[in-house]
């Protein structure tokens, strides 16, 4: 019966039913060891507490270092202690461009009379709304992803009282910006720097506490993820391998997660993606998958292709969404010189990010 007692039963698992707190969006109850950056972010709100506009953020720094869950988890505070001031998130991954994003406002501040109207339209609503409250806090996620920025300009200009924080991994993205919204948008940077080993330990501890039944984890097999998390500097990478780990672990019907089921989970992170090509909107999985089929061609060649699709895009904009798949590690583009047609890009189908490249 010694082996048997080792095995879970049915109906058994090593997991809480707080699994969600591996996953990459969960909002803890504290962030730690992101206090000061918290402080600095709602000090930049503050204003609009005492009735003045509040002041602008651009936070920056690598992937899965917390930039996301700290400034949702003051979005929460918000949404739970004040009726009239709107806390509004927009991954801008998916809503690109200018007319998205504000059918996503309007749907976050409550106005659902969206049909027909046009991006006038929706801004003037989202004006009057917004105007008629204590203010806004508008937060743009991953803004390096978006088309246009005219629903920046158009926000700073009509909205009396808000705080508008642009998260993005590239401080760079600051310098890029046309002059007319950079010269009102003027906003305060802030840096997350990368956790430390101990910091990078202890959240995944935290983390693990929610989400497993105590005494399931064998200290070396946690002790490899947190090493392996720190050494890629992201702690969405130890988020999944935990999660992998315990699950290899539950497949197995083993009451402990070891040393072997970690080493398993690590193997399996090359086939694991954050973000798959079902994250990107129609006209760029289109154009992924003309690279795909096509991939080695002259970008001018694969636009002639794309153009036969009727899409009716100009070449500038097919441009723009070949640097988008660039950025987003789809696609990688090399630039040749000479012949008679003078500088070109080639381009080549990449394959889906990894977490690792992240």
């Amino acid at each position: 019966m010694g082996v048997f007692n080792d095995m879970l039963k049915g109906g058994e698992s090593l997991f809480t039913s707080n699994v969600e707190a591996l996953d990459f969006d969960y909002i803890p109850k504290l962030v730690p060891f992101r206090e000061k950056e918290q402080r600095e972010i709602a000090t930049c709100i503050k204003p609009i507490f005492q009735k003045r506009n509040g002041k602008n953020i651009l936070i920056h720094g690598k992937p899965g270092i917390g930039k996301t869950v700290a400034v949702k988890h003051l979005l929460k505070e918000i949404e739970d202690e004040i009726d009239d001031l709107f806390p509004i998130f927009i991954n801008c991954w998916n809503k690109n461009t200018s007319y998205k994003i504000l059918l996503e406002i309007c749907d976050q501040i409550g106005y659902k009379f969206t049909q027909n109207k046009n991006t006038d339209d929706l801004i003037k609503v989202i004006i009057e709304i917004i105007n008629q409250n204590m203010g806004a806090v508008f937060v743009f996620d991953e803004i390096d992803k978006v088309d246009d920025l005219d629903f920046i300009y158009m926000l700073l200009e009509g909205v009396y009282r808000k705080s508008l924080i642009i998260i993005t991994n590239y401080k760079s993205w600051l310098d890029n910006l046309d002059e007319r919204i950079k010269s009102r948008l003027i906003p305060d940077v802030l840096e997350f720097k990368e956790y430390s080993e101990f910091e990078t330990n202890e959240i995944l501890k935290q983390r693990l506490k929610y989400a497993f039944i105590p005494n399931v984890w064998v200290d070396e097999a946690f002790n490899l993820i947190a090493k392996k998390a720190f050494e890629l500097k992201d702690i969405r990478t130890g988020l999944f391998l935990i999660k992998e780990a315990g699950q290899i672990s539950e497949d197995n019907s083993k009451r402990k997660i070891e040393l072997v089921d970690a080493e398993f989970a690590i193997s399996k992170l090359n086939n694991f993606s954050t973000k798959e090509d079902s994250d990107l909107v129609d006209m760029e999985k289109e154009i992924l998958k003309i690279i795909k089929e096509n991939s080695g061609k002259k970008i001018g060649d694969l636009f002639k292709i794309f153009q036969s699709r009727d899409f009716g895009v100009t070449y500038k904009t097919f441009q723009r969404k070949i640097k988008k798949l660039e950025q987003g590690k789809f696609i990688s583009v090399k630039k040749i010189e000479g012949g008679v047609e003078g500088k070109t890009s080639i381009i080549f189908f990449g394959g889906v990010k990894k977490l690792t490249e992240f």
